[in-house]
């Protein structure tokens, strides 16, 4: 069964985002509250799919062969100094 929360003290600049995003997506304010407690609280697990979808995404603006293997290898060791 569903509790009810009530939240006071809500700063004045997170409540009218709140709200605008509530109207943005035709959702109540309430709705929208539990939609962005949920989004944060209980994010989903990506799929397979959903990787390989948004490394796809990630990698389609890149020029085809503009890095070669050696080149990412050597990228990889500068990250982890």
């Amino acid at each position: 069964m569903p509790t009810t929360l009530t939240l006071k003290g809500i700063p004045d600049d997170v409540y009218t985002r709140l709200k605008e995003t509530a109207e943005v997506h035709r959702r109540s304010l309430n709705n929208e509250a539990i939609s962005v407690l949920e989004t944060a609280l209980l994010p989903r697990k990506a799929t397979a799919s959903d990787r390989i979808t948004r490394a796809r995404a990630l990698r389609a603006p890149l020029e085809q062969g503009a890095f070669a293997a050696k080149d990412i290898d050597e990228f990889k060791r500068q990250g982890r100094r």
